[in-house]
């Protein structure tokens, strides 16, 4: 009924209508011109005050039932009994939103009241960025993927920072950071990474819309070290992690965590929480000390609602893979953990796609951000990657695909999507004992099996 209710009020009013269920209040959000906004706004009053008016008459008869049921007995009843029959026809009480509302910043200060003061600016930028012409700068993103820079801010834009065509042009004041570069053997920035550094280094928030294996990664927790190692608040006397990333399964959790670990600096600690792993031993290492926490939304929401991790200290937030936490459905979780999360942090997004849900999500949650992408916002196709679709009888899908492997070279690796588990763990069996390395990978796998899989395939046994 209220989909049709809805549908009809943005009918009527000419504005587009969303509804955001929390758990105690429905928040309302009306798009449009102002004055169809107005309008909708003026529809809404009206039937909250027509059902509010209802339910108050339906108290008052439902009273009157009950004080005539109550008449004779009350008659003869003790005073204490009267006047316990006439509370029954007390008028409910009424909360006003208006107020709670118009105090909402006041409730706001008083949460985070007492937190350290944090430091987002770290970017000191080269002399050759600087002198670089426009000319040269759009040159030079032309021939990098035409990379993308814009400002995200309504009202008057600000300066688009220039790319960083070396890592030494962004970290040339980060001696540790340049060291681990160098061991890595890297050579040059990927083109998102050499556009996000000086935005992220600014303190400014920033969404970087890319395909898988573009640098997104590298691109947020470089950065994201300087960060933590250079607030006012040294990492030894803070009460809890200062750099929370929330991605949207445990696998690029794990994947996330390994690069920390490859880029280790200055000492600074992660962990990964995600369901399937120990919670007892996450639980274990969070509450002895962490700076970062990388994280599953589910997992994490667990951790958070039994007050094992303080989440107050976060000053750098990374949501990586936005789109896919939204298509598993993650969003609640994610209101919910963010709701613990200082407003004047940092926030970085990743996505691979810019649908509605996920620009609904940045307009929520970050603050006049940037945006970094590769050439252009329509990412349904990958353009790496060659396409040939083969349509093939059902009897001889199982006979093509072993053909397929056999003419493979040695140093060929290929990956078979099924539709069920029951269909990957047969295939994998027939494979194996035709003497074709193979591993299946599913979620009903234990999860040391699902990254030995993994680590498997990446190295080719």
């Amino acid at each position: 009924r209220g989909g049709s209710k809805i549908r009809e009020l943005e009918e009527t009013s000419g504005s587009k209508i969303q509804i955001l269920k929390g758990d105690f209040e429905v928040e309302v959000k009306l798009f449009g011109s102002y004055a169809a906004q107005m309008k909708a706004k003026e529809l809404i009053e009206n039937i909250v005050e027509r059902r509010n008016t209802d339910e108050l008459n339906g108290a008052k008869r439902t009273d009157r039932s009950n004080a005539s049921k109550l008449g004779s007995s009350a008659r003869n009843s003790s005073d204490t009994n009267s006047a316990k029959c006439g509370s029954v026809n007390s008028p409910r009480p009424v909360i006003n939103w208006n107020s709670l509302r118009e105090n909402k910043e006041k409730y706001e200060a008083m949460k985070w009241a007492g937190l350290s003061p944090i430091k987002k600016n770290f970017y000191i930028e080269a002399e050759t960025v600087v002198n670089m012409t426009p000319e040269e700068v759009t040159d030079w993103r032309k021939l990098n993927n035409n990379i993308i820079c814009e400002d995200m801010i309504e009202s008057k834009k600000r300066h688009i920072p220039n790319p960083v065509r070396t890592f030494m042009e962004a970290f040339q004041h980060y001696p540790e950071i340049m060291a681990n570069i160098k061991r890595v053997g890297f050579q040059r920035p990927t083109p998102i990474q050499s556009q996000a550094w000086p935005v992220i280094l600014l303190g400014i928030d920033i969404i970087g819309i890319a395909q898988t294996g573009t640098g997104k990664t590298l691109a947020y927790l470089l950065p994201g070290f300087i960060h933590l190692d250079l607030q006012p608040m040294l990492r030894e006397k803070s009460d809890g992690p200062g750099m929370l990333v929330l991605t949207p399964t445990r696998e690029l959790a794990l994947q996330i965590q390994e690069e920390c670990n490859k880029y280790s600096y200055k000492g600074i600690k992660s962990i990964c929480i995600y369901g399937g792993g120990s919670r007892k031993d996450q639980i274990n290492v969070v509450t002895k000390g962490v700076d970062i926490v990388i994280a599953t939304p589910g997992r994490l929401n667990d951790l958070q609602m039994n007050n094992y991790i303080n989440l107050k200290s976060i000053t750098y937030l990374v949501l990586d893979e936005a789109d896919r936490m939204l298509d598993m459905g993650f969003e609640p979780q994610i209101m919910k953990i963010l709701l613990d999360i200082r407003p004047d942090r940092q926030t970085l997004m990743t996505s691979a796609t810019w649908p509605d849900g996920v620009r609904r999500l940045a307009k929520s949650y970050l603050k006049n951000p940037m945006m970094v992408y590769v050439g252009t916002l329509d990412l349904a196709a990958v353009e790496t990657v060659e396409q040939n679709v083969l349509v093939i009888p059902e009897e001889e899908k199982r006979s093509y695909t072993l053909h397929f492997i056999e003419s493979m070279n040695p140093m060929d690796k290929v990956i078979i999507f099924v539709g069920r588990k029951l269909t990957a763990d047969d295939l994998s069996s027939d494979f194996s004992l035709q003497g074709i390395p193979v591993q299946s990978l599913h979620g009903d796998r234990e999860q040391c099996d699902r990254e030995q899989a993994l680590e498997d395939f990446k190295e080719g046994n």
